[in-house]
């Protein structure tokens, strides 16, 4: 799930698109304050590092990353705070370690603001890296 999509046009800017290793497509949000992502897997994991590579000016400045077990309330997790650049942008592990990171089945990333003064956020690639536990 996603906070928005521009103009409601998931065709050309739907969230599968962070997903589909091209990088002539991406997910691009409508505008305002607090964007964020939600993802849901099968069965508990341990997230050990989250990538993001945004659009130049249309990323998050001030971002987090809360999760849960299926069917909890989300707790924070880490604050990050990605560059503006069109690099691929490693959110935490290296730069923002996780001591002991908590087993989630729900991840939400919220970009809390942008670089963009409506708020747009545009993201080519989201991967999590981690591991499943049984």
């Amino acid at each position: 799930m996603v906070s928005s999509v521009l103009n409601r046009d998931v065709r050309q800017f739907g969230k599968k698109f962070m997903f589909d290793s091209n990088e002539e497509t991406c997910w691009n949000s409508d505008q305002g304050e607090s964007q964020w992502v939600v993802l849901e897997f099968p069965q508990p994991v341990k997230v050990s590092e989250l990538r993001l590579q945004f659009q130049g000016g249309f990323s998050g400045k001030s971002c987090k990353l809360e999760g849960s077990a299926k069917e909890k309330d989300l707790k924070h997790i880490v604050d990050f705070y990605p560059e503006d650049n069109n690099c691929l942008q490693i959110s935490f592990h290296v730069a923002f370690p996780i001591q002991d990171p908590p087993l989630v089945q729900r991840l939400k990333i919220v970009f809390e603001n942008s670089a963009d003064f409506f708020g747009r956020i545009i993201v080519y690639t989201l991967e999590i890296l981690g591991e499943r536990v049984l």
